[in-house]
């Protein structure tokens, strides 16, 4: 069923809708519910492929689903139909303002209503991209504050890479801090790229997604294995490679590479001049989890991070 979470009135006879997809079993189901969410920001539309195939999986299945799983594959409407990060004419950063208020403006009204219908969600699945700059390896980051409770849930999510984050970068303003505070368990989800589908990694969340819905009682269909994740739980580990010069990154090597020090990554080139600028190499030996996809840098650009010395999986 396809519900209205809010709508709000806007100018010329518009009207601005966010909506889910609900699906529960004919009685209501066990009282069970896992939200899926993406499509805060406008250009990462990675989310957009798992929460079709998911939809698409369930009601073929119906018979299967004992709980409720909500849908929601546009939270930021607006941006998704301009490719725009943000929420257009606000020039605002939608996963800044919530909780919300349901007494402030317009924008403040809606993340308010939105959390409104997420929260009591026994597991929420918040799913980013990238940006247009970077390409990620399928992760789920979490920060300390809520490590020992989300920590379990996000093992079982089929992701290659679990970044466990100190307490002072977390931003009390996001969908998914907000929710975790309000004793919500929030997953965070970042891979691939931004404006762009990857449909290996979506399949791979997916499968992940299935998998804790059959882990929450939500779900007694087929199940799916899921791989064991990378664990760092020390900003130590990560090693972020940034630009030395402006020019143009060539990569030597896709995201998901394991490297020896002094395995080349990519080269900084000048096009003018057919000069290479830089090499850019492992410091030492790790997994490249970050590749940077656009060719253009300037310097201090980020271009890569590395999980030195692959740790055992958790």
């Amino acid at each position: 069923m396809i519900e209205t979470v809010v709508q709000v009135e806007l100018p010329v006879d518009e009207t601005l809708r966010i909506r889910r997809m609900r699906l529960q079993p004919e009685d209501g189901g066990n009282g069970r519910r896992i939200s899926v969410v993406t499509g805060i920001h406008g250009d990462e539309l990675e989310g957009q492929y798992v929460c079709y195939k998911l939809s698409d999986y369930i009601q073929k299945n119906m018979g299967c689903l004992r709980g409720t799983v909500d849908i929601y594959p546009a939270l930021n409407p607006f941006g998704i139909d301009s490719i725009t990060r943000g929420i257009p004419a606000f020039d605002l950063d939608m996963n800044r303002i919530f909780p919300g208020s349901a007494e402030g403006d317009m924008n403040e009204y809606l993340a308010a209503q939105i959390v409104r219908g997420v929260a009591g969600s026994d597991l929420v699945l918040d799913i980013h991209a990238s940006n247009i700059f970077l390409t990620e390896v399928p992760q789920i980051r979490i920060n300390e504050l809520h490590a020992d409770r989300l920590l379990p849930w996000a093992k079982e999510a089929n992701v290659d890479f679990i970044w466990i984050h100190g307490a002072s970068t977390v931003l009390e303003s996001t969908f998914a801090h907000s929710l975790n505070t309000a004793d919500t368990p929030t997953l965070v989800v970042e891979m691939g790229v931004g404006m762009r589908i990857t449909q290996s990694y979506g399949d791979q969340l997916f499968a992940g997604i299935v998998h804790l819905m059959k882990r929450l009682g939500v779900w007694d269909g087929e199940d799916f294995d899921v791989r064991t994740p990378v664990v760092s739980a020390d900003n130590d580990d990560v090693c972020f490679l940034n630009a030395s010069a402006s020019g143009i990154f060539l990569k030597s090597v896709n995201h998901g590479a394991s490297l020896r020090a002094g395995d080349l990554i990519g080269r900084i080139v000048n096009p003018l001049t057919g000069e290479v600028i830089d090499e850019i190499k492992s410091p030492a030996d790790g997994w490249l989890f970050t590749i940077r996809e656009y060719p253009v840098v300037s310097e201090g650009s980020l271009l890569g991070r590395i999980l030195y010395g692959k740790k055992d999986s958790v």
